[in-house]
């Protein structure tokens, strides 16, 4: 089976566990934004999938709420969110106080394992002198690849904004930054495990880069469904009910 047929034959089952909530015919349409980030949400062979792409149509359908996905950049997406757009709600951020400024986080979507590293061919000796990162980040011989227009979290964005290393940032997404890394183009780079267990299996110019970690990276984060403002509370609440919904059918039953 494949595994758009395994997920298509996973929401069947779900549904018929959870019946999905008749969509009121006052429910405003919520356009539903996603960024190019595989595994979790992209495109390939012109075929929309993804972890958590596949776990938000499943929550808005259990909701009951209609919706239009669309993929934009990360830098689009928070404009729009900025720009006061209605209606309009994305997947998979983390959940910083600026953000709260702009837009309604739901409850816990999905939490992530901590951030790894993945360094250059050229660079790999000498990340290999460093015990810690706290140590790393204090070396001026090297330099850190940083995606634009993204969050890392609270802590690591706070380490970058100090680091003693070069910075170099790049609108661009992960994949495209760790051939960068892998190309020699920059030392090192902050990468989802997710993103990195992908690309090792799909992308054979990062072969070359090399995964490190150290003890003090930070856990890993939540991620949220995030909407505009204007979305109701009401709305909200049914989007919170279906993500508890759907995560707890993916739990495994306890014996």
């Amino acid at each position: 089976m494949t595994k758009i047929a395994a997920s298509v034959c996973s929401f069947c089952l779900l549904v018929l566990v959870f019946p999905v909530t008749a969509a009121s015919s006052a429910t405003t349409s919520l356009t539903v934004a996603w960024r190019n980030k595989p595994p979790l949400h992209y495109k390939e062979n012109g075929v929309e999938q993804g972890i958590l792409l596949e776990r938000a149509r499943q929550v808005f359908a259990v909701a009951g709420i209609p919706t239009t996905f669309i993929e934009e950049p990360s830098k689009r997406i928070w404009a729009t969110f900025a720009s006061g757009a209605p209606s309009y709600c994305s997947i998979g951020w983390y959940r910083l106080p600026e953000r709260e400024l702009i837009v309604q986080f739901s409850e816990v979507f999905h939490t992530d394992r901590p951030h790894t590293i993945l360094v250059a061919p050229a660079a790999i000796e000498k990340v290999r002198t460093h015990r810690s990162l706290a140590s790393l980040l204090t070396d001026k011989d090297l330099t850190l690849g940083v995606v634009d227009g993204v969050s890392y979290g609270p802590q690591l964005d706070a380490m970058i904004k100090t680091t003693a290393n070069r910075v170099e940032r790049k609108t661009l997404e992960p994949a495209p930054m760790a051939r960068m890394v892998g190309a020699n183009r920059m030392s090192f780079m902050f990468i989802d495990r997710d993103d990195w267990e992908y690309l090792s299996q799909h992308d054979e110019s990062v072969h070359e880069a090399t995964q490190v970690d150290f003890p003090d990276l930070p856990p890993g984060l939540n991620r949220y469904i995030v909407c505009s403002k204007d979305v109701p509370a009401e709305t909200m609440a049914k989007i919170n009910k279906a993500i508890e919904t759907v995560r707890s059918a993916k739990k495994p039953v306890k014996k």
